[in-house]
């Protein structure tokens, strides 16, 4: 990325984010602002296990305390004794609630008759709306060019004003701080402001209130503003805990900063929410002090997660929600026989990618198969197919018929049968009984 000049300091420029009055130029490309410092020079005592205290007096009655539940069947698959704690319950549907509320709520009177901002593509845009909209304040949200409908029209509905500008959230990010500046507008940092970070540890304060045995804490990392958070609070109530956080294998900024690598982010993940191309100072000096290491998941273990909670717990998650429980997965031996919670952050996956992630996890399973079978001779199958299938209790999710591309001859079509099973040993051995009976067929993989 190219270099561009500061106006201010990166110290100054977190110090004035965080009381919303910050002063930049167009000229500051925003996440240059989160380069890596030398050292650990930030002052990170304004996250304190008192702040997140306070914090939770704040949100009291106006977040839901949402249920830490079993990891039931997932505990059994992965080998550690798992607790979900359900974010996704909150009203938007994610965590971010907390750390937007607990900023507003700690405004001057002045600052809220102004209005808050916010650059989001996602959970804190809605977030940040919802609470100003309960509270009264006026809310813009900057969204880039290119954002979900979906998501525009969530957060119009929440009653912010939502502007598109830019073509990534780079752009987005400086319009809102120049905006900020401009029209003297609170703007609400969606990780590295001190008050939303501590918002965001109310979770973690809550985790331990219900398991104050727990061995092991996970936690999803994106910016960095949940994990800091829990692990002020986690580690002040039970400072022998374990934290790790989790990112999605090509945006993994956190652990790639944490061991002294270049950072390098990219490619496509189904984990968006955290898909972040570098982390703030403030959350990258609490994580180096209090977490023991950030662990990374492949994209294969965030759709198993995601699969296997909403099979076994009935639990809708988006990617970056699952991704502790796709540690669980992927990392099994770091946890085996230990007590393990972790937050489903987020709930707002789009429902055609949801639908797919389910299908494709029973795919691997072998419980979905694509089924081709050729006839060898002519005159009507349907009837011996329709009998072959029913005696194996092979159930047809969908069919269709080709004369073309696969037919032995213009006389012996080929049908492509997708076809619900009980696992790969059964699709296998209704494969076998389709050619006992005289048919050509294979599983297409």
């Amino acid at each position: 990325m190219e270099q561009n000049s500061f106006n201010i300091t990166r110290r100054e420029f977190f110090k004035l984010a965080s009381v919303g009055s910050a002063v930049l130029t167009a000229s500051i490309l925003p996440w240059q602002a989160f380069a890596a410092p030398k050292g650990n020079s930030l002052n990170t005592t304004v996250v304190s296990m008192d702040e997140i205290k306070l914090a939770a007096e704040r949100l009291s009655g106006n977040i839901r305390r949402t249920p830490v539940v079993a990891g039931g069947q997932l505990s059994q698959y992965t080998g550690v004794d798992l607790h979900l704690k359900l974010e996704s319950m909150q009203y938007t549907g994610a965590f971010k609630e907390r750390g937007a509320l607990n900023k507003m709520s700690s405004m001057t009177k002045g600052e809220k008759a102004r209005g808050v901002i916010a650059a989001s593509t996602g959970n804190h845009a809605q977030g940040v709306a919802y609470h100003a909209t309960r509270l009264s304040l006026p809310s813009t949200i900057v969204m880039p060019h290119g954002t979900p409908n979906m998501k525009v029209t969530h957060t119009k509905l929440l009653g912010a004003n939502v502007v598109i500008h830019g073509s990534t959230f780079d752009d987005a990010l400086a319009f809102a701080l120049n905006k900020a500046s401009k029209d003297g507008l609170t703007f609400i940092h969606p990780f590295e402001d001190p008050l939303v970070i501590c918002g965001q540890g109310t979770v973690g304060l809550e985790i331990m209130e219900v398991l104050p045995d727990l061995d092991v804490l996970v936690v999803p990392v994106g910016g960095g503003g949940l994990i800091s958070g829990c692990a002020t609070a986690a580690k002040a109530i039970k400072p022998t805990l374990k934290i790790y956080g989790v990112e999605a294998k090509g945006y993994s900024a956190m652990r790639q900063r944490l061991h002294g690598q270049p950072i390098v982010t990219g490619g496509e993940t189904i984990a968006e929410g955290i898909a972040v191309h570098n982390v703030g100072d403030r959350t990258y000096s609490i994580i180096n002090e209090l977490v023991d290491d950030v662990l990374v998941v492949e994209e294969g273990s965030i759709e198993k997660a995601i699969s296997l909670l909403f099979e076994d717990r009935k639990i809708v998650s988006e990617g970056a929600g699952a991704v502790g429980v796709a540690a669980c997965i992927e990392h099994g031996k770091i946890f085996e026989g230990k007590k393990v919670a972790t937050p489903i952050t987020g709930g707002n996956i789009d429902s055609r990618m949801f639908a797919t992630l389910l299908n494709r996890n029973l795919a691997r399973g072998g419980k979905l198969v694509n089924l081709r079978v050729t006839s060898s001779g002519q005159g009507e199958v349907y009837p011996e197919i329709a009998n072959l299938l029913a005696k194996n209790d092979a159930l047809v999710v969908n069919l269709t018929y080709d004369q073309i591309f696969h037919a032995t001859s213009a006389k012996s079509p080929s049908y492509n049968l997708v076809l619900e099973t009980r696992d790969m040993r059964h699709a296998e051995q209704l494969v076998k009984d389709f050619r006992a009976s005289g048919f050509k067929a294979e599983l297409i993989k």
